[in-house]
């Protein structure tokens, strides 16, 4: 038995009430998002680009401690009656960063370049035809189950035609190189270290922004109390800014949400 006809137009308005009122909703989010954003971007005009206060890194918002699989430990065997300290490359004390809380330089150096050149192109046509001039007799009724201006000897006569031609390039050049100091926040049951390093660098209204955060062996941190940012296991290195120039640099925010919700 099927619902009544009112039933069903009755669910159906429901359904799209319900469905323009979630776009309405994440709408007026996506505003108060941007009119909060830009609220402050006003407040600040005129204004330097303020730089953050020194915190803990470890009680900023999503730090999670790392955990990754540890070799059984291992114990150092000890020479009571010797000066010199397994590991240490000073006679009497290790100079390089060893415990939580610990400062060492990261000296960060890319020079990367990358020129990719790519060009598609696709072409189709497509043709179909059908005609049912004899079936049992029965292709003289057609025209009382279809429109008159049907002709068994031409039922269907379709054709469709598709064209893509799509081409990439990139080129990109990166030099970066930049010293930075970094903080020992964590010591792993294997005796790596996890560093975490922030600077900061505000000249004429335009800040630069250095963060870089890894894990790092003891023994690859040098006499000078340095280590190269390619001796950083799962290394994440974040390098830019905001102020007047990286305002000209960003596309606007209506062209950013276009980006997004535009399907073609």
């Amino acid at each position: 038995m099927h619902p009544p006809h009112h039933a069903v137009s009755k669910a159906r308005k429901a359904s799209r009430t319900l469905a323009c009122r979630n776009i309405l909703l994440t709408t007026a989010a996506l505003l108060s998002l941007t009119a909060c954003n830009a609220f402050d971007r006003v407040s600040e005009i005129g204004d330097q680009p303020k730089l953050s206060v020194i915190d803990d890194p470890t009680h900023r918002d999503g730090y999670v401690p790392v955990k990754m699989p540890m070799p059984p430990p291992s114990l150092n065997e000890r020479q009571p009656n010797s000066l010199w300290e397994t590991g240490g490359r000073a006679f009497f004390r290790d100079q390089r960063a060893s415990r939580v809380g610990d400062i060492l330089t990261v000296v960060v150096t890319i020079n990367d370049q990358a020129q990719i050149q790519n060009e598609t192109k696709r072409s189709r046509d497509n043709s179909d035809k059908a005609n049912l001039t004899s079936f049992l007799g029965l292709e003289s009724k057609l025209n009382t189950v279809l429109p008159q201006a049907v002709s068994p000897s031409n039922l269907i006569n379709a054709g469709s035609t598709t064209s893509n031609d799509g081409k990439g390039s990139i080129g990109r050049q990166e030099q970066i190189d930049l010293r930075v100091a970094a903080t020992i926040v964590q010591i792993l049951p294997n005796g790596n270290l996890v560093i975490s390093g922030k600077q900061q660098v505000g000249v004429n209204y335009d800040m630069r922004e250095l963060d870089i955060s890894g894990v790092i062996r003891p023994q690859d941190i040098s006499a000078s109390n340095t280590i190269t940012y390619d001796q950083i296991a799962e290394a994440r290195i974040n390098y830019g800014g905001k102020g007047t120039i990286n305002d000209v640099q960003q596309p606007r925010y209506g062209d950013q949400l276009f980006d997004v919700l535009m399907p073609f």
